[in-house]
């Protein structure tokens, strides 16, 4: 049975249409369409429940030599109050998840993991860490001690401005001790749309509160809520990767096209034997612009000359590039810009052009 968020009642009554993710409910979109809610985000801001992701505490006198071994990046020159990009590999170097680590103070952190991989990562990490005999690392799973708001745009630092002096100055930092219309919460400079932004964690009672004061704050500028599909064709547009579509464990770090989180001159990381000699892989994340009609979603086989080349991974429409775009797993014989390929969209053939990444504006 799918689980509700502190902010569900705000949603149901304000129009959100409500659908099952990532074993929650929550809004795909509002009355506005996707299509306005992805255009607020890219010329003024919009608002995200984004309490469905989960949180860990990893903390202790091991806490640091523990990430440095579960975690592909690393972690030693990190000072207190930054954010930092992650990958969490298995033994053969395929991605369990992506996540971001949170330094807290010295000898805590918190971990920012994907919704629908919370109990797997749990699991794992506790795993892991008895397996390499951590005694002073503790973890905790907290994700329902936070709910979880997410507001992005290029009027995003205007609008919590008028609301909080404890505004992180940049990117991926934070302010653990914040405070949002009087509202105690932490106040991260991060986000998964490509704009500038905020994720603010708060107690759970205290969601809908700061939501609504956000939104007034925020009526003057135009901001508006916005749902799962926004989201989605932001950080596709964007050129993020995503967790089962870009990524998942049949697919390494250097694919995905994510080396730089990984630091294979660290003495040891789970992943980093079986990551050992494939730095430069037969097949890499690769961008589509479509050419012809049509839209080319995930699992479409990828083509040149009738001889199979890759799949895409996602595809959309993305409005403020007014263009039909994908990424793929592709060949990397075929990967570099320019080539023209044919996708395979439920049987009919669609010509596309391979394009690097991130996205430029067209």
């Amino acid at each position: 049975m799918e689980k509700k968020t502190p902010l569900y009642p705000w949603h149901e009554s304000h129009g959100g249409r409500i659908v099952p993710f990532a074993s929650y409910l929550l809004p795909v979109q509002y009355e506005s369409g996707v299509i306005a809610e992805h255009n607020a985000v890219r010329e003024k801001a919009g608002l995200f429940d984004v309490s469905h992701m989960g949180e860990f505490a990893i903390a202790g006198k091991a806490a640091l030599e523990a990430l440095q071994k579960i975690l592909t990046n690393d972690f030693t020159n990190m000072a207190i109050g930054r954010v930092r990009y992650s990958l969490m590999c298995n033994e053969q170097g395929c991605i369990i998840d992506d996540l971001v680590v949170c330094k807290m103070d010295e000898g805590r952190y918190m971990l920012v993991v994907n919704a629908a991989n919370r109990d797997k990562d749990a699991a794992w990490i506790k795993t892991k860490l008895k397996e390499i005999k951590l005694d002073g690392a503790s973890f905790e799973d907290v994700s329902d001690k936070f709910a979880q708001i997410a507001l992005q745009g290029p009027l995003a630092p205007a609008i919590l401005s008028s609301l909080s002096n404890t505004i992180p100055e940049k990117y991926y930092t934070l302010i653990e001790r914040g405070s949002v219309a009087g509202i105690d919460c932490i106040v991260s400079r991060t986000g998964y749309t490509g704009e500038t932004g905020f994720e603010l964690y708060c107690k759970p009672d205290d969601a809908i509160a700061l939501w609504e004061k956000i939104m007034q704050a925020g009526k003057n500028s135009g901001l508006i809520p916005c749902g799962l599909g926004a989201r989605d064709t932001l950080r596709l547009e964007a050129s993020m990767p995503l967790y089962g579509h870009e990524m998942d464990e049949t697919i390494t770090p250097f694919e995905a096209g994510l080396a730089s989180a990984v630091k294979m001159n660290k003495d040891f990381f789970i992943g980093k034997e079986g990551l050992t000699g494939k730095e430069k892989p037969g097949r890499i994340r690769t961008g589509l612009k479509i050419i012809d009609r049509g839209i080319a979603r995930e699992n479409c086989p990828v083509s040149v000359n009738g001889k199979n080349v890759g799949k895409t991974t996602s595809g959309t429409f993305c409005p403020h590039l007014k263009a039909a775009m994908a990424m793929a797993l592709l060949d990397t014989s075929i990967a570099a810009p320019g080539n023209i390929v044919d996708v395979d969209v439920r049987g009919r053939i669609i010509k596309a052009e391979t394009c690097a990444l991130p996205f430029s504006l067209i």
